[in-house]
């Protein structure tokens, strides 16, 4: 397999990743609806904290629907975001510069998740899922990086 079909299979599953976290946005009430009917394997602080984001989500739509507009456009800027790595998908070394800002997006999830999180006091272990995004993003971030140079260093 050359270098360059490696570097668009990770493109492919970093682009496919960002999208499918986006889009879980939209149907946020039904997804926390079906995590709920699981709570029982869930530890309890786990279940209660899902119930509590359940029952303000619900309560939200109930009777201000128009805020779940902001998880629409959550779920719409993730989508473009992903769609920013097409240009590295077809010439990967000329936009390398993606990658490197995408690296620096998923180094920026820490300070976001750890200044924010407790202000708006959300439980630690959610906090971790949060930064565990930008780490499990940095992972193929790393190995395209280092795949595009190594296909640059080919071309010369």
């Amino acid at each position: 397999m050359s270098l360059l079909t490696k570097i668009r299979l990770v493109l492919l599953f970093f682009i496919s990743a960002t999208i499918a976290s986006g889009v879980t946005a939209f149907p946020l009430q039904t997804e926390l609806h079906w995590l709920l009917q699981h709570k029982n394997g869930m530890p309890t602080a786990m279940a209660n904290w899902l119930q509590s984001c359940y029952d303000a989500l619900a309560d939200t739509n109930a009777k201000y629907p128009m805020l779940m507009y902001g998880y629409d456009w959550l779920a719409f800027a993730h989508i473009i975001i992903a769609s920013a790595f097409i240009g590295p998908f077809i010439n990967p070394v000329k936009n390398r510069w993606i990658i490197d800002w995408a690296i620096f997006a998923c180094i920026a999830v820490w300070p976001l998740a750890l200044i924010a999180g407790p202000i708006r006091h959300i439980p630690t272990f959610h906090i971790i899922i949060d930064c565990s995004f930008g780490i499990f993003g940095l992972i193929p971030l790393f190995i395209c990086r280092r795949w595009i140079d190594k296909l640059e260093k080919q071309k010369q």
